[in-house]
This record gives C-alpha cells, sequence and structure tokens, in this order.
C-alpha cells in the first residue's frame, strides 16, 4: 500500500523547469519543478521578516559584525529614528505597530528583520532577546 501524501506549505522562490511526467502505475500526470530554494521575506504591517536564511545571506550582510543588543521578559514602546535590520540569535517577540490595534507581527530566533523608519510600536517580549542589529 502507498504511503499518503504529505503537503507542507513553503514560501520558495524557485528558480529553475518546470516539466511534467506520467506515473507509470496509475497514469496519472503530475507537473514536477526542478529549483533552487532561497528564502523569501514576508512583509505585513510593514514589517519585513526573512525567516531563517542562510548563512550565506547573513555573511553578505556581514551581520556577525554587527552591534548585539538583548533584554529580559518585557513589554515596551519603542519608536525607529532610523531604519534598522536585525538578526535575532534568541528569543521570542509579538510587534504591535501603532495605529492597527491588535494586530501584530511574531519574530522569533532564526528571523532577519527591517523596521523601517518613523514606525512607532509596542515590543512584547514572551523570550529574552538577543539580537545583531544594524541602523541606516
Amino acid at each position: 500500500m502507498a504511503s499518503p501524501m504529505v503537503v507542507t506549505p513553503v514560501q520558495l522562490r524557485t528558480t529553475g523547469r518546470l516539466s511534467f511526467s506520467q506515473n507509470p502505475r496509475t497514469g496519472r500526470r503530475f507537473a514536477a519543478v526542478r529549483a533552487s530554494a532561497e528564502t523569501m521575506a514576508t512583509e505585513k504591517l510593514g514589517i519585513r521578516v526573512e525567516r531563517n536564511p542562510p548563512e550565506s545571506r547573513l555573511s553578505e550582510l556581514g551581520v556577525r559584525q554587527w552591534p548585539k543588543w538583548g533584554c529580559d521578559k518585557s513589554k515596551f514602546p519603542w519608536t525607529y529614528s532610523a531604519k534598522e535590520t536585525c538578526y535575532l540569535l534568541q528569543g521570542k517577540v509579538k510587534v504591535y505597530p501603532d495605529g492597527h490595534g491588535e494586530e501584530f507581527v511574531e519574530i522569533a530566533a532564526g528571523d532577519l528583520v527591517v523596521f523601517p523608519k518613523g514606525m512607532s510600536c509596542t515590543w512584547d517580549v514572551a523570550e529574552a532577546v538577543d539580537k545583531h542589529y544594524n541602523f541606516e
């Protein structure tokens, strides 16, 4: 008996070829993509999040040479006087941008995040944060 197919949603940018094949046993046709996967950023409420970027991307940006900042579990308001790009080494935070009610963006260890200049928000830190950061 064949095992069931499990589909897991992922966000990928693909490059490569699309090909069509036919299962010799069932005769069903299917499409296959030969691709190289790259992480893809999402943007919500003005905050850009790239989940688990490859080390090559972090090296390209020089992230490991950026200063570090951290905080314990807490809740506080913050305004970005400049565009900030940060990489979370540890922690979990819900960021509530002003003017969006109870909507939030959750960021966590492994995320590369860009906050726009001028954004005011509230950080609700659920797990202590350690991050590299860079202001532009």
